[in-house]
């Protein structure tokens, strides 16, 4: 048995992926010309991360589109792991901005490059970031109403991208005071940031690498399960084989019910039913299978 599909009210995760396409071309732009009026190797890995953003809510729009078709004879548990699919894809997409940025800044360290209305440009970057925060924000909370690591993912990847303008654009204000013999602090800040994007990356990997190999339910999701059924289980009942893991927002949750040799399969029944009913109002988007077998003494 598994807990009813919630009705579609408000935006959906398809909807915030349309979004995210949307702000990733804006701020695509937005960035790129910045780098175009002052050259700087800072701003172009910057850009990088936004290309890779337009990329990753593309491939997210996919998997959610493919997430939401019905379960059938193919796949009689859904197709909730194509979101793992995106989010492993936008972690490697990360990795291969990062070494284009990283590329970059070894070469405009080897051939050094003036920059120039660095004022301009970074007002620009500031503006797309912003664009960036917002989105990053409403679709926080609509990854946590869904339970959706895609849009989690693509969230998180936009807040890193946030961060890493406004660590771009600080550490660029200095060669506004600094110097022309400091022109190497900005293939330097490009360094840093494709180092900072990696991690990023290496921890979307890790994620969609545990859902596809069917990780467990997190430890404070195994813990609600017990406490259930330690509430549950009369005297001389009892449990075992507890296996657990989720695709997408769907959990699964299977074990061994251990009754009485002389109870019904009437009364076994009703309250394997009743233990369902209790583990799905705790945990969202859950199915439950319970394999009923008699005690032995």
């Amino acid at each position: 048995m598994s807990s009813p599909h919630p009705a579609p009210s408000g935006l959906q995760p398809r909807h915030l992926a349309m979004l995210s396409i949307a702000a990733a071309c804006l701020t695509l732009g937005l960035k790129f010309w910045a780098y175009h009026l002052t050259g700087s190797v800072g701003l172009y890995s910057d850009a990088m991360e936004s290309f890779v953003n337009l990329a990753a809510a593309i491939a997210a729009l996919v998997a959610l589109t493919i997430a939401a078709l019905p379960a059938d004879p193919g796949h009689p548990f859904g197709h909730e792991k194509a979101e793992y699919f995106a989010s492993g894809l936008e972690g490697g997409l990360i990795f291969v901005a990062a070494l284009a940025i990283a590329y970059e800044a070894v070469q405009r360290l080897l051939h050094p490059t003036p920059v120039a209305q660095l004022g301009v440009g970074m007002l620009i970057s500031l503006v797309a970031s912003a664009v960036n925060g917002g989105l990053a924000w409403l679709m926080l909370g609509y990854a946590r109403k869904h339970d959706s690591i895609v849009l989690e993912a693509d969230a998180k990847h936009l807040l890193t991208d946030v961060w890493t303008s406004a660590g771009v654009v600080a550490a660029l204000c200095l060669l506004l005071v600094l110097p022309p013999s400091w022109w190497w602090l900005d293939p330097l800040i490009a360094i840093v940031v494709a180092a900072n994007i990696v991690r990023t990356g290496a921890d979307l990997l890790r994620r969609s690498a545990d859902g596809l190999m069917d990780a467990a339910l997190p430890a404070e999701e195994l813990d609600s399960i017990r406490r259930i059924l330690e509430q549950q289980l009369a005297p001389g009942l009892g449990y075992t084989g507890l296996r657990t893991r989720k695709a997408g927002n769907r959990r699964f949750v299977e074990f061994k019910l251990l009754v009485a040799p002389d109870m019904t399969v009437a009364d076994s029944h009703t309250f394997c039913d009743a233990l369902e009913a209790a583990i799905m109002a705790e945990l969202n988007r859950c199915q439950v299978t319970i394999h009923v077998e008699p005690l032995t003494s």
